[in-house]
């Protein structure tokens, strides 16, 4: 490994180091665009086939609830995945989770361990490593394209860390590994885990996710514009992807959507 933070990404390098999991995925990289996931969502009508689209800088990334996702050349990997499924759009509540596992055992594998946060988040440390962003449109098939938005913080300059206004964590040590390299490593072991989702749904990936699961048994909040919708001991998730919380009345659980999942503080 060399420091190679600031080298180009190249479709045709990517491709190259790619495993055969990935081999059938169309790689495009660009210098700029607003927000790769806008690219490839708009495109959907015309794919008739799995594609990547990895920006050197993106101008208006996103995150969930289109929270704005800042990254800068080199400092970040941000790029996103357009697959198809088979199955209903109901299928897809355990997506996010799916491809978290996928990001988080890879990251393990490269001497990075890190833990997850329900339901999209990636954190080092208890900081936010990398978000997860998954967008899906219906077809004609019975089936539905999902794009699945990867923002992976490598180094974090400060000017970036005071933009984005809290902790954040990087990954020096993935900052000094070939940045094609890195990218085919992620994209050969998300296109495994994607195609192992489609036929199966997410409960292969139930136990997977609850060993990393940063915060079990620890006291958390659901917190959704502002208000507190729920209070519980967090108790990892469900075959679906459901967080589960014991609460004063009893186990419940908690679906997917606009929220936001603290820890009570002491």
């Amino acid at each position: 490994m060399n420091n190679t933070a600031s080298s180009l990404l190249s479709a045709s390098a990517i491709t190259q180091r790619c495993a055969s999991s990935a081999s059938h995925v169309a790689i495009e990289v660009v210098a700029e665009t607003g927000s790769t996931n806008a690219d490839l969502m708009a495109r959907l009508g015309q794919l008739r086939g799995p594609v990547l689209r990895i920006a050197e800088r993106q101008t208006a990334g996103r995150g969930r609830a289109g929270r704005p996702w800042l990254s800068a050349p080199g400092a970040t990997l941000t790029f996103s995945l357009a697959w198809h499924f088979k199955g209903g759009l109901h299928t897809m509540a355990g997506l996010p989770l799916a491809v978290g596992v996928a990001l988080a055992e890879t990251l393990g594998s490269l001497g990075v361990p890190v833990r997850l946060k329900w339901p999209n988040d990636v954190l080092r440390d208890g900081k936010k490593l990398a978000g997860i962003l998954v967008e899906a449109q219906q077809d004609t098939s019975g089936g539905y394209w999902a794009v699945i938005g990867v923002g992976l913080n490598l180094i974090m300059p400060d000017e970036l860390e005071a933009q984005i206004g809290r902790d954040v964590a990087g990954a020096p040590w993935l900052a000094q590994m070939e940045r094609n390299e890195l990218m085919a490593t992620l994209l050969s072991r998300l296109a495994a885990v994607l195609a192992e989702f489609d036929d199966t749904g997410f409960a292969p990936f139930c136990e997977r996710w609850n060993t990393l699961h940063a915060w079990q048994g620890q006291d958390v909040t659901i917190v959704d514009g502002g208000q507190v919708l729920q209070q519980g001991r967090a108790a990892g998730v469900d075959h679906s992807g459901r967080l589960l919380l014991d609460t004063a009345l009893g186990r419940t659980d908690v679906l997917s959507g606009d929220v936001s999942l603290r820890l009570v503080q002491p």
